[in-house]
């Protein structure tokens, strides 16, 4: 396997996926804004897209995969494991989303409990969380999928079907002036329809590795229960990011227009997670357990090493540009129509908090990867644990004070307490250590951010009078700054040899 070569493959079609997401949520701002229909959309959105995260970007991967790759030499025997978990996620995902849907006034308010006191907009949440939320079956079952594509190494597949949900919410934004105050419904539809349509896509490429058939007779074995065993510590540990952001939307919903302002923050560097974090997690975790299975130690060490160096040379840059340009990110993107230059201010200030998290948020889905990839979910749960404990404490004991700002603070300060515990039992168990070439890289990778960073400030002061909020094509101002700092700073990391063309051509 080539790391850069397979996370490349998986981030391009992500990249197109998120950029696409990009236009929907242009689209959705110009028509929606920040207002209650924008909040409760927001909301109805929010559910499934957070279980989408938990199960597709990674997490089912982190008990699946590991699980799954040491019965291949079987096939017998991992068919029919992958079989007998296929039928008891429809089983339970069914049983879930029945209870749900009627249950969905108290789901609702235990997610957006500041909606109480506008009987309309969590109304109109509760209705919008009952389209959208049976989402939530087919794409676990497309996740699994996925995870039989992965396990194969195939990431390509995958990583394109998360393109049609942004394809349908395009297609009906732009009906937006037709449907009117009917376009938050419509949305909400064309989100279940991708849900159905992502699992039919995959069905078809899964054939060739795993036949799925149902059955209600289903045997469960000492495999199957060490599966299940591992599936909820993985999902609320390699999820942890989402989960946070969830309890962030819960406490938000206290306050107008805050949900909104999160989502839009959030959307902005979830690109660079998309690839920093979660492809280099997906694309390693495959062979990082067939390494380990068979104790190669040299290629594990190569493998960690490699993963963490390129995590940090994507998403430190990331996390200076965003903390440098954050309104003007926010104002080209988003700052149209119905998203004014209040709406613009507050989702730019939560997008600097989350900018100097994203390292963090990397971090976590690397770190907890190498735990996943020795079947070790025990210790990333604990400590995602006490890492949402943390961020809820200091959301809460803040909240009051100083607002919704509170909750990028909250998640940023306890993601880097994640990281930094996750490094810290890496190290105490011996199942991660650095080798010169990686501490030599990083360093360099510092330098070039910080050279980086200095020449795109440049360009963003240059540019002052083009990224405003009354200029028209400031969005192409800024994305013409974006490729020269990008440019830039793959000139610099290449002359002093933080990143060598030869690695793309490295087998790990």
């Amino acid at each position: 396997m080539n790391l850069i070569k397979s996370t490349g493959t998986f981030s391009f079609f992500t990249i197109i996926s998120r950029l696409l997401g990009y236009v929907r949520d242009i689209l959705i701002a110009l028509f929606l804004g920040t207002g209650p229909l924008a909040d409760a959309f927001f909301v109805a959105f929010r559910i499934p897209n957070t279980f989408r995260r938990l199960f597709s970007e990674g997490t089912f991967n982190a008990a699946f995969v590991p699980s799954y790759s040491s019965l291949l030499n079987k096939k017998k025997v991992s068919a029919k494991f992958a079989n007998s978990v296929f039928n008891l996620l429809i089983l339970g995902l069914l049983f879930l989303v029945i209870v749900i849907e009627i249950l969905m006034p108290l789901f609702v308010f235990l997610i957006a409990p500041g909606f109480e006191g506008d009987s309309q907009k969590i109304e109109l949440a509760i209705t919008l969380t009952r389209i959208t939320f049976p989402f939530l079956f087919f794409i676990s079952l497309a996740s699994f999928f996925s995870a039989i594509l992965n396990a194969h190494n195939k990431f390509a597949i995958a990583s394109v079907a998360p393109i049609i949900l942004n394809i349908l919410l395009i297609a009906v934004l732009l009906l937006g002036k037709i449907l009117n105050d009917q376009l938050v419904h419509y949305l909400s539809y064309a989100v279940t329809i991708s849900g159905i349509l992502q699992f039919i896509f995959l069905y078809f490429f899964i054939k060739k590795y795993f036949s799925p058939r149902l059955k209600l007779n289903i045997k469960i074995d000492q495999k199957i229960k060490i599966f299940f065993k591992k599936l909820l510590p993985s999902i609320f540990s390699s999820g942890v990011t989402q989960i946070n952001i969830l309890v962030g939307t819960i406490i938000a919903s206290f306050q107008a227009s805050a949900v909104s302002y999160l989502y839009y923050a959030d959307r902005v560097y979830q690109i660079n997670l998309a690839i920093a974090g979660i492809a280099i997690g997906t694309v390693i975790l495959p062979q990082l357990s067939k390494h380990i299975l068979n104790n190669k130690k040299d290629k594990i060490d190569l493998i960690q090493n490699k993963a963490l160096e390129l995590s940090l040379f994507l998403s430190i840059p990331a996390a200076i540009a965003l903390s440098i340009a954050s309104e003007e990110i926010i104002s080209s993107l988003f700052g149209y129509g119905l998203f004014d230059e209040e709406s613009v201010k507050n989702s730019a200030k939560a997008l600097f908090y989350f900018g100097v998290g994203l390292p963090a948020f990397s971090l976590i889905k690397i770190f907890s990867t190498f735990f996943f990839a020795r079947h070790n979910t025990k210790i990333p749960f604990y400590i995602s644990l006490i890492s949402v404990l943390l961020n809820i404490l200091i959301s809460v004991i803040f909240f009051k004070e100083i607002g919704f700002i509170i909750i990028p603070i909250a998640t940023t300060v306890s993601s880097w307490f994640h990281a930094i515990l996750l490094f810290i039992l890496l190290k105490k168990k011996n199942l991660f250590s650095f080798n010169l070439i990686f501490i030599d890289r990083v360093l360099k990778i510092l330098f070039a951010s910080i050279m980086m960073g200095i020449f795109f400030n440049f360009l963003i002061h240059f540019l002052n009078d083009k990224l405003i909020y009354e200029e028209i094509f400031k969005s192409i101002y800024l994305l013409s700054a974006v490729i020269l700092g990008l440019t830039f700073y793959f000139l610099v990391a290449i002359f002093i040899k933080a990143f060598k063309i030869s690695d793309i051509h490295l087998k790990y």
